[in-house]
């Protein structure tokens, strides 16, 4: 292991984020959920998500429901939104996030057509009856302790119509090394660097989210660094920048 560089051989499982703490700095948590979208629209690939997986399922009726489980700052949810009204469609998008400071920055914001946010579980959801045509969310899926993996995923089933969606972070050397240098001289104030780099750490690598999936989900690879997580299995989703795992 290189001097300085953490062994990235399994999953930091007991490393904790600091904006997840009960006493993070407000002014720094806030100022993170506001430079998450340049983190989002760097490495996790959510144009790309809604033009291949999304704006079919929009395009079949000329619109839908979408719910974005674990929205944090609330910056994917918008961009969805507007992504899918320059389209045409009509769409109706709920955010949720059991964190109440997530939820109040969010809320915050400049309200876009289409789109509520809500301080809720997938499970409340669920026992409300609840459903969509589409359940997504972004980067969460390190989060979870390995009951509430399972539980999110049998929540989606249920409350996802035609498609779930997950993404999120693929542990490796490459990906740590370059968000640790990219990063450095940006984000002052923020918790953005820190704790990307701890979820780097506590990511799933590929094979190993395999083999918490359970039956029917299909695993692809997706550049750069990112994981995705399909219900049902969509045809043709292993082509082009993805790669089927499991």
């Amino acid at each position: 292991m290189t001097p300085g560089f953490p062994s990235l051989d399994t999953r930091a499982v007991d490393a904790v984020e600091e904006m997840d703490r009960p006493d993070a700095d407000p002014q720094r948590l806030d100022r993170t959920y506001a430079q998450f979208w340049l983190i989002n629209a760097a490495v996790s690939g959510w144009r790309r998500n809604y033009v291949r997986y999304l704006r079919p399922v929009f395009a079949e009726r000329g619109g839908g429901t979408l719910l974005d489980i674990g929205s944090g700052g609330g910056d994917v949810p918008r961009c969805i939104a507007r992504w899918a009204r320059r389209d045409g469609f009509a769409v109706e998008i709920t955010a949720i996030d059991p964190d109440p400071r997530a939820h109040a920055f969010a809320s915050a914001l400049p309200a876009l057509p289409g789109l509520s946010f809500r301080r809720a579980y997938s499970s409340d959801l669920v026992a409300e009856g609840r459903t969509y045509d589409v359940v997504v969310s972004n980067h969460m899926l390190h989060h979870l302790a390995p009951a509430e993996l399972q539980a999110l995923l049998a929540d989606s089933e249920q409350l996802g119509l035609k498609l779930c969606l997950h993404s999120d972070i693929e542990r490796s050397r490459w990906a740590y090394a370059l968000f640790s240098l990219g990063t450095l001289p940006f984000f002052p104030g923020s918790f953005i660097r820190v704790d990307g780099l701890t979820s780097i750490r506590r990511s799933f690598t590929a094979a190993e989210l395999a083999e918490v999936t359970p039956p029917g989900w299909q695993g692809l690879q997706q550049w750069p660094w990112q994981n995705l997580l399909v219900f049902p299995p969509r045809p043709g989703a292993d082509t082009g920048e993805n790669r089927r795992v499991g």
